[in-house]
C-alpha cells in the first residue's frame, strides 16, 4: 500500500512546467523563421490571448519607402527651398545617392532635392549651423537656426505639420490660406503625408529655435505630399485579425484624412463609420476624463497626431475595461506604452530603447507578422492543453491501477521502473511531440479566450474522464483475469499487463494531438517532425524493455504474435476516435 501511494505522488503532473517551457523554447524558435525575435519567453502564449492590437502607420501598415509625390512651391527661386531642406534634417544619402538612413521623411525630401540636380552635401556645407530643435511628437515640427549662404544672413528653417506652422506664417491671405487647407485635405485623403517648409529671417543674437517659431512671422517655402505605399500583404492580415475577433487600432502621428485612408485602405474602416465617432485626435483625446475616454475608445479605430503618452494612456484605458493589448512601436518615446502593454512589439529598425522595453522585434516591420503571432500564440496555447489531455488521461489511469491493484491484493501491476518509463513517455516524449505541431489557420476563425478562462476546458475534462474511465475497466478486467487463472499473475502477464498499458496511452497520443479539432489524426503529421521521432522512441523503447529488461524491468520477452495482438487490439482507441473525427467532418460539411 505505501508502494502504491509513492506511486500516486509520482503520477502527480510534475511534468506540466518543463513541458510548456520546452513548447514555449520550441514555438520561439520556430516564431524566428517567420520574423518574430521573441525576446521574453511569455509573449509565445500572451500573444494567443491578445484581443487588441494598438498599431503603428508608417512601417507596420505602409512599405516605408517614402518618396516625395507633390511639391508645393510658395517662390520659384528654389535655393532657399534647398537650403531649408539640406540644412533642417538629420538624414543622410548614401554615396550613389539611391537610399538613405535617418527619417524615411526627411530622407524622402533629401530624394526629391538630389532627383531636381542639386546636390544636399554641397549645401549643407557652405551653410552654418547655429542651434537646432529636434522634432518632438508634441511641437510637431522641427527648426534650424543657420547663418544662410543663399541670404547671407542668420535665418531660422522650420519644417511640420502644416495645421501647426501654417498658422504661423504671414503675408497669406485668406483665400490663400482656405486653398492651401483643400489641397492638404485632398493629399490626405488619398493617405499622403503633408509636410510644411517655411522660414524667418533673425538677428544675429537670436538662437532659441522654440521662441523664434512660436512668435510667428514665418515665410512660407513650401508644401509636399509624400506617398508610402500599404504593404501588400497587411489587408488580409487585417481580416484575419477582425475574424479572429481581435480589435485593431491605428495609433500614428499623421493626419487625420490620411490615417483615415490609410485604415480604409487596410480595411479597417469601413463605410459608413464616423470620423466623430471611430476617430480622434490625440489632443482631443488627452483633454477627455478616464471616465469619457473608456466610454470612447471602444468604438476607436484611427487616432491621428497621436503623442507617445497618448498611446501609453490608451493602452491602459484599454486593459482596464480586461482587454489583452499587443502594442507597436519603433521609437525611444515608445517605451512606455510597450512596457504597459502585455506584448510590446518594438521594429527591427527601430531603437535599441524600443527593443529593450518590447516583448517581441519584427524583423520585417510587418504587421503581418503580427497576425502571424497571434496565431502562433493561439496554437501553442491549444498544444499545451492538448499535452494537458494526455498526461492527465495517463496519470488518472496510473494512479487508480495502482491504488485499486494494492486495495484488492494484486501484485503490484506498476514497478518503479515502469512507472519511471511510463513518466518519460508522458513528459518529455509527448511534450516534444505535441509541441512540434505546426499552427493551424484554423485558430483564427475563432474568438479570443478570456484571461480569466481555467486552462482545464469541460470538454478536456469530460475527455479525460471518459477515456480514463474506459482505460481503467479494460486494465483492470486484465488484472482480474490473469489473476483468476491458472498461475495467477506470472511475470509473463505482467508484462502483457505493462505493455498493453503504455500502448494504450501510444494511441491515445494520436487522439491528443488532434483534440478539440474534427482533423484526421494523420493530417500534417509529415510537417510535425518531433511525431515521428516520439512515435519511433515509444515503440523502440518499449520494444527494448520488454524483450531485454529482465529483472530491472520485471520483463520477459513476449513472441510476435502476442505483439500483434496487443498492438492491435490497443489501436481500437485511434480507429474509434478516427470515426468520431470523420463524421464531424461529415456533419460539418
Amino acid at each position: 500500500f505505501m508502494m502504491a501511494v509513492t506511486l500516486i505522488v509520482m503520477a502527480v503532473p510534475e511534468g506540466l512546467p518543463m513541458a510548456v517551457t520546452l513548447s514555449l523554447a520550441l514555438n520561439m524558435r520556430r516564431m524566428l523563421k517567420t520574423n518574430n525575435l521573441v525576446r521574453k519567453m511569455h509573449a509565445c502564449e500572451t500573444m494567443g490571448a491578445i484581443t487588441v492590437i494598438c498599431t503603428d502607420k508608417t512601417g507596420t501598415l505602409t512599405q516605408n519607402r517614402m518618396t516625395v509625390s507633390q511639391m508645393l512651391m510658395q517662390d520659384e527661386d528654389s535655393a532657399l527651398l534647398d537650403e531649408a531642406i539640406a540644412c533642417n534634417t538629420t538624414a543622410f544619402l548614401n554615396e550613389s545617392r539611391t537610399e538613405g538612413l535617418g527619417n524615411p521623411t526627411e530622407v524622402a525630401l533629401l530624394l526629391w532635392m538630389q532627383g531636381r540636380g542639386s546636390d544636399y552635401m554641397k549645401v549643407r556645407q557652405e551653410v552654418e549651423e547655429v542651434a537646432r530643435l529636434p522634432f518632438s511628437s508634441e511641437r510637431k515640427y522641427m527648426a534650424t537656426v543657420v547663418n544662410s549662404s543663399v541670404l547671407s544672413r542668420k535665418v531660422v528653417y522650420v519644417k511640420g505639420a502644416p495645421e501647426i506652422v501654417l498658422g504661423l506664417c504671414r503675408g497669406l491671405s485668406e483665400e490663400q490660406i482656405a486653398g492651401y487647407h483643400v489641397q492638404l485635405k485632398d493629399w490626405q485623403m488619398h493617405a499622403q503625408r503633408t509636410l510644411l517648409l517655411a522660414y524667418k529671417e533673425v538677428t544675429d543674437t537670436e538662437d532659441d529655435c522654440a521662441a523664434l517659431v512660436q512668435s510667428g512671422g514665418l515665410t512660407l517655402l513650401g508644401l509636399a505630399a509624400i506617398s508610402d505605399p500599404v504593404r501588400p500583404e497587411v489587408p488580409q492580415a487585417v481580416e484575419n485579425c477582425l475574424k479572429a475577433g481581435v480589435q485593431i487600432k491605428v495609433v500614428t502621428g499623421d493626419s487625420t484624412g490620411t490615417a483615415v485612408e490609410i485604415a480604409r485602405q487596410i480595411g479597417l474602416w469601413k463605410e459608413g463609420d464616423d470620423e466623430k465617432k471611430n476617430c480622434m485626435r490625440g489632443v482631443d483625446f488627452a483633454a477627455l476624463s478616464d471616465e469619457e475616454a473608456l466610454q470612447r475608445i471602444k468604438d476607436l479605430k484611427v487616432m491621428s497626431r497621436a503623442r507617445p503618452m497618448d498611446k501609453q494612456r490608451l493602452v491602459q484605458l484599454l486593459q482596464q475595461k480586461g482587454e489583452v493589448v499587443a502594442v507597436t512601436g519603433d521609437g525611444t518615446n515608445d517605451a512606455p506604452a510597450l512596457n504597459h502593454a502585455q506584448v510590446g512589439l518594438s521594429m527591427g529598425t527601430g531603437t535599441s530603447v524600443a527593443k529593450e522595453a518590447s516583448d517581441i522585434t519584427l524583423l520585417d516591420d510587418s504587421f503581418h507578422s503580427i497576425a502571424t503571432a497571434v496565431m502562433w500564440g493561439r496554437s501553442l496555447y491549444k498544444n499545451i492543453q492538448r499535452f494537458i489531455v494526455f498526461q492527465l488521461t495517463i496519470n488518472f489511469v496510473a494512479l487508480f491501477i495502482v491504488l485499486l491493484g494494492s486495495l484488492v491484493g494484486t501484485e503490484l501491476p506498476l514497478t518503479v521502473t515502469q512507472m519511471l518509463w511510463v513518466n518519460l513517455i508522458m513528459d518529455t516524449f509527448a511534450a516534444l511531440a505535441l509541441a512540434s505541431i505546426p499552427p493551424s489557420e484554423s485558430v483564427m476563425k475563432e474568438k479570443p479566450r478570456k484571461s480569466t478562462d481555467f486552462i482545464i476546458t469541460k470538454s478536456m475534462r469530460n475527455y479525460i474522464l471518459g477515456m480514463g474511465v474506459v482505460f481503467l475497466a479494460l486494465l483492470m478486467g486484465m488484472l482480474f483475469r490473469f489473476n483468476n487463472e491458472e498461475g495467477g499473475m506470472t511475470v509473463q502477464r505482467l508484462t502483457i499487463f505493462f505493455t498493453f498499458f503504455v500502448m494504450l496511452q501510444f494511441w491515445n497520443l494520436f487522439n491528443a494531438r488532434v483534440f478539440g479539432t474534427s482533423d484526421s489524426a494523420f493530417k500534417g503529421i509529415s510537417k510535425s517532425y518531433g511525431m515521428e521521432l516520439v512515435v519511433l522512441a515509444i515503440l523502440g523503447g518499449q520494444f527494448v524493455i520488454v524483450q531485454f529488461g529482465g529483472a530491472v524491468f520485471r520483463t520477459e520477452p513476449l513472441d510476435f504474435t502476442t505483439w500483434m495482438i496487443i498492438i492491435a487490439s490497443t489501436s481500437l482507441v485511434l480507429w474509434v476516435g478516427e470515426g468520431i473525427r470523420l463524421v464531424r467532418r461529415l456533419m460539418q460539411k
